[in-house]
This record gives C-alpha cells, sequence and structure tokens, in this order.
C-alpha cells in the first residue's frame, strides 16, 4: 500500500518540485494610538492591580516587557489577553516610564 503524502494536490506546473503552502501565518497587531494604563480590583480581594493595555506587541515580546516592568517595580504580574497586569498601584510611575521609552501612555480609568 502506498502512503499519499497530505500536501500532494496535484497541480500542473513548468517548475520542477512540489509546491508547498506557507502556514504559518503573521499576527496582526493593532496599533492604539495610546498606550492606557488604568487600576483594577475586580475578583482580587480588594487588592490593586495596575493594568497596561494597546501596547504594540504581541507573544514573547510582550512577556519580555512584562518581565522587565516586574523587576522594575519590585511586584508579580502576568500577561492576559495582550494586556499586562502588576500587582500593586504603579499606574502613575508606569505612566512616567512608558513616556521615557517613547510610548505614548494615558492613565485611564479610576
Amino acid at each position: 500500500m502506498v502512503k499519499q503524502n497530505s500536501n500532494s494536490h496535484l497541480v500542473y506546473s513548468t517548475d520542477k518540485g512540489r509546491i508547498k503552502e506557507d502556514k504559518k501565518k503573521q499576527e496582526v497587531v493593532e496599533v492604539d494610538a495610546n498606550v492606557r494604563v488604568w487600576p483594577e480590583k475586580k475578583k482580587r480581594a480588594g487588592k490593586i492591580v495596575t493594568v497596561i493595555g494597546g501596547l504594540p506587541m504581541t507573544g514573547n515580546a510582550l512577556k519580555v516587557f512584562a518581565k522587565e516592568l516586574k523587576k522594575r517595580f519590585g511586584g508579580g504580574g502576568s500577561v492576559k489577553d495582550s494586556n499586562i497586569e502588576l500587582q500593586g498601584d504603579h499606574v502613575d510611575v508606569i505612566v512616567d516610564f512608558l513616556k521615557k521609552h517613547g510610548y505614548e501612555a494615558k492613565r485611564a480609568g479610576g
């Protein structure tokens, strides 16, 4: 019995070899005009978390930037839904930090 290749779609071509499609799609990043920083304490037993949203980066770059922020401000945090969450109320200092690094950051929310 001959094993068939899942990539073998019969196509007429004068080129040699098989034609393969690139299955990797580039991630499209929606760039907000401003980076938003806001405090949040929903479902956290009254503890305040600083949320940073609208950064023009995804995936690993966002995780590396979150790690730098956690180290800089001495707290824990995580990356959830393209937002960085840092433990504690650091809104004003993070806005200043982001402005120094070239981002248009604004305080949002409470």
